[in-house]
């Protein structure tokens, strides 16, 4: 007899189960991938994280694989590329600030040697793990939370509020918040992502 897999959350798309299974709240360390994951939380406010996910592929094509450096360097014509590429979102809003989080994220990078030591620092270096029974105890915000948006929009980044800091938190591992009856809680803590 199959041993039936407990989820954080009940889906068909093959898509948000494989994320939920191999990336959410899996500690990321790496400025691109950390940068990939700001990016893509910007665009999904306002939207679901599925749809995002369902285009998540064209939105690495279409910002270069998420670079900073290279996004930084975006033309005005870059812009209308992305403002006429109908496979991301096109919201003129998040594709400036995209452009300027990417240069936001070099500065960081030249001040504390990563984009990681800089948001690594918001928890102390190590995740959080939190212990929730269900997903509806999860909270919209937190202290950590709100330091980091404070402290990033002291610095210039955008669409950074307290709920996308929040949001990007868990997508990166610096907080734990799969339920405590989903089979990848104890898997995270024992560092297996």
């Amino acid at each position: 007899m199959q041993k039936i897999l407990v989820r954080c959350w009940k889906t068909d798309n093959p898509l948000y189960i494989k994320y939920h299974d191999e990336e959410w709240c899996v500690p990321i360390h790496d400025d691109r991938k950390l940068f990939e994951f700001l990016v893509l939380e910007s665009f999904q406010a306002g939207l679901t994280w599925e749809l995002i996910l369902n285009r998540r592929e064209s939105f690495r094509v279409a910002f270069d694989n998420f670079e900073p450096k290279i996004v930084a360097t975006y033309s005005n014509e870059k812009i209308s590329s992305l403002l006429n590429n109908a496979k991301i979102i096109r919201n003129k809003l998040k594709i400036r600030s995209s452009i300027n989080n990417a240069y936001r994220v070099l500065e960081i990078q030249k001040e504390f040697g990563s984009f990681n030591d800089f948001l690594w620092s918001f928890v102390g270096g190590t995740t959080i793990h939190n212990k929730f029974n269900a997903l509806i105890d999860l909270p919209s915000q937190t202290i950590e939370s709100l330091e980091m948006s404070k402290e990033m929009k002291k610095r210039g980044f955008k669409f950074v509020g307290p709920t996308i800091c929040y949001a990007f938190m868990q997508a990166v591992g610096l907080i734990n918040d799969h339920i405590l009856n989903c089979f990848r809680y104890k898997q995270i803590i024992k560092n297996k992502g």
